[in-house]
């Protein structure tokens, strides 16, 4: 704790920014160490191959290609005559990018807080923000050491490096061996590597290495002027950021969750059952720190970390904040049933995590024989279970929304959606228990032609009328011409789940909208609302429709 503080002072009396501490991990040969390990059958040198200005060139070379003498972006025809047992494929750069995600998802479980560098490649390096996380393996030295072990146990070559500034972790881990810099060293330790290791490009090191600045140090010493002016504001850029003069963010591949409870296991485990016990306690671990602060959650998300550097996500939402254990270890065995074949837990889970998120105060309820109890928190919870079994669109509630036209007056959004529905702007007034989605055409038989009806034909039935009252006007509202009706919103379903209901009715046309409403009664006492569209009944596009069923 006092080197701690003591740290945190220098920095401050230096000019630098509060102490941070990153771990970067490069991995020069990750594209062909992952296809080795994706299959057996590749062995020897390897390198892959793109087309690069009509040519095809090596893009990345493994080690035993290199100390064969072959050189990224070297023809491919000459390189197969310069190794003629050299493995060779075709780089297939969406596959790398999306496997090397997953792998810097896998690094969550050493730090909530991982993404990958993209400056120089979108595959290789990992950064991970391990400020106060470090004393949980034991040390930065050791946690760095753990990392890098397990990495070269899986067969991948690896490196890294831990510092005060991602810049700095990044030059270290690339250019110099694998170490641990502490605030005190960063400078003297920045000022031996070479002025490549600031992540510029090949033009601004092509550059320097004609003025004769070839390390940080020699960079540090000359008029920053002049740099700029002849190399961009970039360089100058990524030297504040290394030394940490200006700060570089990071962006998390997964959120960062500040509240979680988390286990390892000795030995890997396999089964849901035994999955969801684990939650099971982990929820009552969570519960416990929420009960704490005061707190309630309403989205809860369920990592599992595979030993083969994989990770499973399940991720349940509750309609009103919660912290009750036994409910949200129901809402992921009921989300578990849906995965049905799709639950693979590989060589086994040697680490579970469960977070929270969107969280909220939540006062602490008191329990007694006179307490009355609130039955609706029993309706949410049911609405969260069958939604997390069935999918949150099969689970609707109606939503009011701020228009008088009846298909848009309302819409059908997920049980467990967050926040509150707008209340009927009009509960006064009389509506029909059932709206049909889109109105239907039907014809009318008047007295007289501006008269109330006396019969209608609906889907090829008749029916006489033997009561009406209205007409009740509703018009057009002008702003929204062009605009599609929507009865469910579009953004959901996720993948793999149907939409139950009709997305998209009609296009809203403001001249044609101008409707009389008419409440009509037939001889068997069923009830109608209906109405006539158009102003004019002598006009040749009015019509007539049934809009909606009374009780």
């Amino acid at each position: 704790m006092d080197s701690q503080r003591l740290t945190l002072q220098m920095g401050l009396q230096t000019g630098m920014l509060p102490t941070r501490r990153f771990l970067v991990l490069f991995l020069p040969t990750w594209p062909t160490d992952y296809l080795k390990r994706r299959d057996s059958k590749l062995a020897g040198p390897m390198a892959l191959y793109e087309r690069i200005k009509g040519g095809l060139r090596l893009a990345v070379i493994d080690a035993a290609a290199g100390r064969a003498g072959l050189s990224v972006g070297q023809n491919l025809a000459d390189a197969r005559a310069m190794v003629p047992g050299l493995t060779v494929l075709e780089l297939d750069r969406p596959l790398l990018e999306a496997a090397f995600a997953d792998f810097a998802d896998w690094h969550s479980n050493a730090s909530p807080l991982v993404a990958v560098m993209s400056d120089v490649t979108s595959y290789g390096d990992l950064v991970l923000d391990i400020t106060g996380v470090a004393h949980l393996f034991g040390g930065e030295r050791a946690m760095l050491r753990m990392l890098l072990t397990r990495l070269r146990e899986l067969g991948y070559a690896v490196s890294g490096a831990i510092a005060p500034t991602i810049g700095a972790a990044w030059a270290v881990s690339h250019f110099a061996r694998s170490q641990v810099v502490e605030p005190p060293d960063l400078d003297s330790v920045l000022d031996t590597l070479p002025a490549a290791a600031l992540r510029l490009d090949a033009a601004q090191i092509a550059g320097l290495t004609q003025m004769g600045l070839k390390s940080i140090g020699q960079l540090r010493t000359r008029e920053r002027k002049p740099l700029q002016a002849r190399f961009g504001a970039s360089l100058l850029l990524r030297l504040d950021q290394a030394c940490g003069q200006i700060e570089e963010r990071m962006t998390p591949r997964l959120p960062p969750a500040e509240r979680y409870a988390e286990r390892r296991f000795a030995d890997p485990i396999g089964l849901m059952d035994d999955v969801l016990m684990t939650a099971h306690d982990l929820a009552i671990q969570l519960a416990i720190r929420l009960e704490t602060e005061g707190l309630g959650g309403q989205a809860f998300h369920l990592f599992l970390y595979r030993v083969d550097h994989q990770v499973m996500t399940l991720s349940v939402n509750s309609a009103r904040l919660s912290r009750d254990p036994e409910h949200i270890t129901k809402l992921f065995t009921n989300r578990s049933e849906r995965l049905e074949g799709a639950y693979d837990a590989g060589f086994g889970i040697d680490m579970i995590r469960l977070a929270v998120s969107s969280v909220g105060e939540l006062d602490a309820a008191q329990l007694g024989v006179f307490t009355q109890r609130d039955v609706t928190e029993d309706l949410d919870q049911l609405h969260d279970r069958m939604s997390s079994r069935l999918g949150p669109m099969a689970v609707l509630r109606t939503q009011f929304q701020a228009s008088h036209i009846p298909e848009r007056a309302a819409r059908l959004v997920p049980a467990i959606a967050h926040g509150k529905s707008e209340t009927d702007p009009r509960p006064d007034i009389v509506r029909p228990l059932r709206l049909l989605p889109a109105p239907e055409a039907i014809l009318i038989n008047a007295e007289v032609p501006d008269g109330l009806p006396a019969s209608m034909i609906w889907r090829r039935v008749s029916y006489k009328l033997i009561k009406a009252s209205g007409p009740e006007r509703l018009g057009a509202e002008w702003w929204r011409s062009g605009q599609r009706l929507q009865l469910v919103p579009q953004d959901v379903p996720k993948k793999g789940e149907q939409k139950p209901y009709i997305p998209d009715l009609a296009l809203f046309a403001p001249d044609a909208v101008t409707r009389d409403y008419y409440v009509a009664e037939d001889a068997d006492g069923h009830r109608f609302w209906i109405y006539r569209q158009g102003l004019d009944p002598t006009q040749s596009k009015i019509g007539w429709y049934l809009h909606g069923i009374f009780s």
